[in-house]
């Protein structure tokens, strides 16, 4: 009987010392994941939010999840980030929801809505508002995970050759503008496509189309569209953009959950980042455009304009929830959270603005 309790003892022990093992052996382990981005690798802030997510992760995880980032120079597959995050060929992403408007029309509203909110108001509609929520009931189908992954704010309208002063001087244009505010404009008469960011401003110098959006003074004025294209509108189509974090749903399961927490704060954090290095950038530019770029001609569309646009987008949305419960649902929500938080931001911004300008 002795003998039995020693053996018993040491095999115990030896159960433990190998447990204790194998646990250090897991923390330990090494993840080695690939992102793949919709942007090049200049084009800043949009590339900066996963590089500095990446960052972050490797130095909070003691080097235990390192992230690879491939630009759309690289995988050569700009518009492709959804397909290759679900497929596993990549188990991250970064791009935004509204590319994927013709693979599934839920995602859409994810990136921004004309006439939308603002970032601060989709920001708290996300995280406080229930959209995050929605936003993994849309990616649920696709295997993937969705976080916020950057926010531009409210985007300028685009670069026009010409003047804008009526409904007709629309009609017949070729414009670059991706998402539903693309519907909207085709549906006032303008040829409507959507164009990889590194072939932008060849396609405008090459009369591929008459106009174009990008996003704000900050990253505009770097692509050169001035050159060609001097008339500026200000912006109604995008009032919040925000960028995507895709996550293959697979290989986030096979994370341990400490490693699970850190990617989900680095990718948090550096999506406020990204809003704030892009705010920071447009101010400074829109301080030097008076100065450095005399022939941009700053406009709003005419009240004819912006007037025949809401009125489109009223039809549009009606027309294009008639059959799909889902973006009916995260359009509702977004639609009611705007409405409440709408009056604390004209308190708050708009009449301290209009009083202090």
């Amino acid at each position: 009987m002795k003998m039995f309790g020693k053996t018993t003892k040491l095999l115990v022990a030896s159960a433990l010392i190998a447990g204790l093992a194998t646990a250090a052996t897991a923390a330990q382990k090494v993840y080695k994941w690939k992102l793949a981005t919709t942007w090049g690798p200049t084009l800043h802030p949009f590339i900066d939010a996963p590089t500095k997510m990446a960052e972050m992760v490797e130095k909070m995880s003691d080097g235990r999840l390192q992230i690879r980032i491939d630009a759309s120079n690289k995988h050569k597959s700009a518009f492709g980030i959804l397909d290759m995050v679900k497929g596993g060929q990549y188990e991250m992403g970064h791009s935004a929801s509204y590319y994927w408007k013709g693979k599934d029309i839920n995602l859409l509203p994810f990136t921004t809505m004309p006439f939308g909110m603002t970032a601060p108001e989709q920001y708290a509609w996300f995280y406080y508002g229930g959209g995050m929520e929605l936003m993994q009931k849309a990616y649920a189908k696709h295997k993937v995970l969705s976080y916020p992954g950057g926010n531009t704010g409210n985007q300028m309208g685009g670069w026009f050759r010409k003047e804008i002063n009526s409904l007709d001087d629309l009609k017949g244009l070729k414009m670059r503008i991706p998402g539903f505010a693309g519907e909207i404009m085709a549906k006032l008469g303008l040829t409507v496509t959507n164009i990889a960011p590194g072939e932008l401003y060849t396609s405008l110098e090459r009369g591929t189309i008459d106009a174009l959006e990008w996003v704000g003074p900050g990253m505009d004025i770097k692509m050169g569209f001035h050159k060609i294209a001097p008339y500026y509108y200000t912006g109604w189509h995008e009032p919040a953009t925000e960028l995507q974090f895709l996550v293959n749903e697979r290989a986030f399961k096979k994370l341990p959950k400490d490693l699970q927490e850190i990617l989900v704060t680095a990718m948090k954090l550096s999506s406020y980042d990204m809003y704030i290095q892009n705010y920071d950038m447009s101010a400074k530019a829109w301080d030097s455009i008076a100065k450095e770029y005399p022939n941009i001609k700053i406009k709003t569309l005419p009240k004819e304009v912006m007037d025949a646009m809401k009125k489109a987008n009223d039809e549009l949305l009606v027309e294009m929830t008639k059959d799909q419960p889902l973006l009916k649902e995260v359009l509702d929500s977004q639609k009611a959270y705007q409405k409440k938080a709408r009056a604390w931001t004209e308190m708050s911004d708009y009449l301290y603005l209009k009083d202090n300008l």
